[in-house]
């Protein structure tokens, strides 16, 4: 028995619905390893139910896992609005809404995120980054100021692969990308931070 194995076999099941996107996610799509899985998304909806977000929003929907953890965290009055950049994934991700019963919760937005963040007229509780990793400091930059005092940014993927400490001399855009953001985050004094090993990285950042 492996060791998430046995991390699996003693933490919470996963819901139903949300095996059947990542069945369907590996059987439909390249990159199945985008979706959040199992574990990330069991840690995902325990920290938003510590959080108790009221306006979320997530940049990087894919086909709607992490996005249906975050809603499991809210009530019937909150609203998690979802960017995702490929339309040809709208049907399977509105298919997969609503197929859970917390799925009327979200709002999709289709296109760039970084031409529809400014659009939205919120403060946000809550954002989930995890989409185009060389975009991440523009995204940060992006919801910050949209971001209530005390609120958080969760920010998947930041030890990518393990290629922030492998890599002395990255070529590629999105390690350098990752270790740019991180760097910034690290020396930004307006917030606290803290990056855990859970599967790529995640990073929790809380605005002061």
């Amino acid at each position: 028995m492996s060791l998430e194995d046995y991390i699996l076999q003693h933490s919470d099941s996963e819901p139903a619905y949300l095996t059947k996107i990542s069945r369907d996610t590996h059987v439909k799509l390249l990159n199945p390893r985008m979706v959040s899985g199992h574990l990330q998304g069991r840690v995902l909806s325990m920290l938003c139910k510590m959080i108790q977000p009221h306006k979320a929003l997530e940049i990087g929907t894919f086909t709607g896992y992490s996005a249906l953890c975050i809603a499991e965290a809210l009530t019937d009055e909150d609203v998690l609005h979802t960017i995702e950049i490929d339309d040809e994934l709208e049907d399977l991700i509105l298919e997969n809404f609503a197929g859970s019963e917390h799925g009327h919760r979200i709002k999709l937005h289709i296109g760039n995120a970084l031409e529809i963040i400014p659009t939205l007229n919120e403060v946000f509780d809550l954002v989930f980054i995890d989409a185009d990793k060389r975009e991440y400091t523009a995204y940060f930059e992006a919801v910050f100021p949209k971001l209530r005092n005390g609120g958080f940014i969760l920010a998947d993927n930041t030890l990518w692969n393990g290629k922030v400490v492998t890599e002395a001399k990255p070529n590629d855009r999105q390690t350098m990308e990752i270790l740019r953001f991180n760097d910034l985050i690290a020396s930004d004094d307006r917030i606290e931070k803290v990056i855990l090993p859970l599967r790529d990285g995640l990073t929790i950042i809380r605005k002061k």
